[in-house]
């Protein structure tokens, strides 16, 4: 599957990339993973802290698929609220899922500080999620109710407070602090380099192309060559829908355009991140060449494939959206725009964990807005299982869980 098509600014951030060889010989490994995006890196990246000998394949190059898409930002708040997750798996499950976004921000903030790159490095920030409407105000200003209750740092704005601050009125807004931006290009190539300096074995151009199922352990075909370890993790996106069928996720297409740097951000208060209630929703955020980054208008797949052409007539939209919130930035052009294929889990989690038809396998699929922060969250369950740690909140997140109800996290997860 076609997952992107345009032109990404992210390439244009680099100066240098990191190259590794294909695979030339057979190898083997404790653990083998296969994918070479973000949370792929995060993988290699801990398992290589840990001491366990992993070796990781990508078939193309590291960070080009849904990475080089990414857009960057971080928040403890997801696609579906706190309310939501409440309602839908209890007070302590929904609560504790959140506070482990919150969590995984600031430990990615942290772990990024540690990369030679100082594109690799995140920024800490803090996020103004608006009421789109009038309707929208009052489950917005429950859901800020419900973050106060539980002691997530938010403050509740209204109208004249958002308009004292931005070039744009709306109803009322949640402010949220400790959030943060990135540049997940900068960030998975940092994060494998770092990896690869402390012995994990990475592959470019290297496809898994079979797999041999053993009792204890995987041998992996990956053209002339095989792999044998005794764990595989298939960090590999949206495209593990090729490996298993469960219908727990949805793909749809969504767009991104960046603009030409500009002088200054006087209309937007601590060039905070922003999003809204309306779903799908537009968001927006600044980059560290004072560009402006703003993506949505998430629409079906057409025949199930990604419109290649189409992030064009999208990207003026989300253009003209832009001015709309920022008058003053009506010269503004855009330098960048794409579109990509985009996965969303159907209860708002995860996938995370076994899967039946694949022994001695995990896969790691952080399907929605907050694909980082899920990988973080994903990257440090698995490292743990793999050094022997027992967590069974891990079947919370069962890429099978479509099939019988979701149990709650464990009450004594560390």
């Amino acid at each position: 599957m076609k997952l992107h098509s345009g032109k990404f600014s992210w390439l244009d951030t680099m100066p240098y990339l990191p190259e590794y060889p294909a695979l030339q010989q057979n190898i083997s490994c404790d653990c083998l993973i296969i994918g070479g995006g973000v949370g792929g890196a995060l993988c290699a990246y801990l398992l290589a802290e840990s001491g366990i000998n992993a070796a990781l394949i990508e078939k193309g190059a590291v960070a080009t698929d849904s990475t080089l898409a990414n857009t960057g930002l971080m928040q403890f708040s997801n696609d579906k609220t706190l309310v939501s997750m409440i309602n839908t798996f209890g007070e302590e499950p929904g609560v504790h899922f959140y506070k482990m976004c919150r969590e995984a921000v600031s430990k990615l903030v942290k772990l990024s500080r540690n990369l030679h790159s100082e594109e690799a490095h995140f920024i800490s920030r803090n996020s103004l999620y608006f009421a789109s409407s009038e309707e929208d105000l009052y489950p917005l200003r429950e859901e800020y109710e419900a973050l106060r209750r539980y002691n997530f740092p938010v403050e509740w704005w209204e109208k004249n407070e958002i308009s004292a601050r931005f070039s744009f009125q709306k109803p009322g807004a949640i402010y949220n602090y400790g959030d943060a931006e990135g540049n997940p290009f900068a960030f998975a190539h940092g994060l494998v380099e770092a990896a690869a300096s402390k012995g994990v074995s990475v592959y470019e151009n290297t496809e898994a192309t079979g797999f041999e199922f053993q009792k204890n352990g995987v041998l992996c075909r990956a053209g002339k060559h095989k792999i044998k370890a005794k764990h595989v993790i298939f960090a590999v996106g949206y495209e593990s829908k090729q490996f298993h069928k469960e219908r727990g996720s949805y793909l749809t297409s969504s767009y991104v355009t960046v603009t030409e740097p500009i002088d200054h951000f006087d209309d937007w208060f601590e060039r905070c991140l922003i999003w809204e209630t309306a779903r799908p929703y537009l968001y927006m955020r600044t980059t560290p060449d004072n560009r402006i980054m703003i993506g949505g208008l998430d629409e079906s797949l057409p025949g199930g494939k990604l419109d290649e052409a189409r992030y064009l007539h999208q990207g003026q939209m989300l253009l003209q959206m832009l001015h709309q919130f920022f008058p003053g930035k009506r010269q503004l052009k855009a330098e960048y725009a794409w579109g990509a294929v985009f996965g969303q889990s159907r209860d708002g989690l995860p996938f995370i964990g076994t899967h039946p038809s694949y022994p001695n396998c995990y896969f790691l699929e952080g399907d929605g807005g907050n694909g980082s922060v899920y990988s973080m969250i994903a990257s440090e369950m698995l490292t743990d299982v793999l050094q022997g740690k027992d967590r069974p909140d891990m079947e919370w997140f069962s890429p099978t869980r479509t099939s019988r109800p979701a149990p709650a996290p464990n009450r004594r997860r560390p």
